[in-house]
């Protein structure tokens, strides 16, 4: 299994707003320590708000790319609806350069919908925005000279797009809620997938994803180039008392803000225990605790082959993030090997 982090580029830490460079650098740094530390992918996400500084996340990354070495490099999702894909496309063949094959994209409608009238698109076209720049998307990753024709953008006539890159083939993974035509679409054109849980019990999705496997089964692909990710809030401290010390005040306060807006119940302590409890979605306690969730949600699943952590949303700041990071490294990951033999 592969094991990493999902970050929002968040410019908030608690009760103290860091001012915007300060937090990008840091962010820098958290991703320069995963490299260190062998996690095996970060993920910047998307989105278009003043408490986040991830809205050209193939910047953040190309940035990234100059510092590391191995650790692979992703958006996490970009929202393909209000982008145009020849231009992500070009941005991320370049971040390949950069990194010497290291880009990928996980790509998606957007559970946050900010980018849709800042970019002039209709919310009535959600599904059709997606699946029309997606099929595009994949188009200009297969050939270098383009010809097609939809109701989005304008037409393309034998043109080429460059640069191309560095891997034959750029990685491109679909993100998916909760909805079943996504996970048949995922499976139906034999996508990487990678699965969005927040809340509740993560094997709830086992039926989602048994779908997906069966799509990608009938359109002809092979079990193994159907990989199954899961992206989680979660953390990792050197003992489960400390890691739920650290992590409940910051996520009780964010999510009850967020229930406000969206018409959620505040956040409780039972609640909360409910979610970092076995069969709970937060990824939180220490070293062995979060191994043994991580197995346990990969054998619900049938099988996870990608596990990201979001780990920058809940008031935790920089030093406990890294100091995080590294138990992950150095302690996580090599349970998780063992015990997967």
């Amino acid at each position: 299994m592969e094991i990493g982090i999902d970050s929002f580029a968040s410019a908030m830490y608690g009760s103290n707003t860091l001012n915007s460079v300060d937090a990008m650098e840091q962010l820098l740094e958290r991703i320069v320590k995963a490299d260190e530390a062998g996690l095996a992918v970060y993920g910047i996400g998307e989105h278009h708000k003043k408490e986040f500084l991830d809205s050209a996340p193939a910047v953040i990354l190309a940035a990234a790319a100059a510092r590391t070495k191995n650790i692979r490099l992703t958006s996490a999702v970009t929202v393909l609806s209000t982008s145009d894909p020849v231009r992500v496309y070009q941005s991320f063949a370049t971040l390949d350069l950069i990194s010497k094959g290291r880009a990928e994209l996980v790509v998606g409608r957007g559970s946050a919908i900010e980018a849709y009238p800042l970019f002039g698109f209709d919310l009535k076209d959600y599904d059709a925005l997606f699946k029309e720049k997606l099929e595009l998307l994949l188009k200009v990753r297969e050939q270098e000279f383009v010809t097609w024709s939809g109701k989005f953008r304008p037409a393309l006539e034998n043109q080429p797009v460059y640069p191309r890159s560095s891997q034959e083939k750029l990685p491109v993974w679909l993100g998916v809620g909760g909805t079943p035509e996504s996970f048949v679409r995922a499976g139906t054109l034999g996508l990487p997938l990678m699965v969005a849980v927040i809340g509740g019990e993560t094997a709830r999705f086992r039926p989602l994803i048994d779908l997906y496997r069966q799509a990608g089964h009938r359109a002809g692909f092979a079990p193994e180039q159907l990989k199954v990710g899961l992206h989680s809030p979660g953390y990792v401290a050197m003992s489960n008392e400390e890691a739920i010390a650290d992590y409940y005040p910051g996520y009780a306060e964010l999510w009850t803000k967020l229930g406000r807006e969206r018409g959620w119940p505040p956040v409780t302590r039972t609640g909360f225990n409910a979610l970092i409890a076995s069969n709970g979605v937060l990824v939180v306690g220490g070293p062995e605790q979060v191994a043994a969730k991580l197995l346990k949600h990969s054998e619900a699943l049938g099988g996870v082959d990608r596990f990201t952590f979001q780990m920058d949303n809940a008031g935790l700041n920089h030093e406990q993030l890294l100091r995080s990071i590294e138990i992950i490294g150095s302690k996580v990951i090599p349970l998780v090997n063992k015990n997967l033999g």
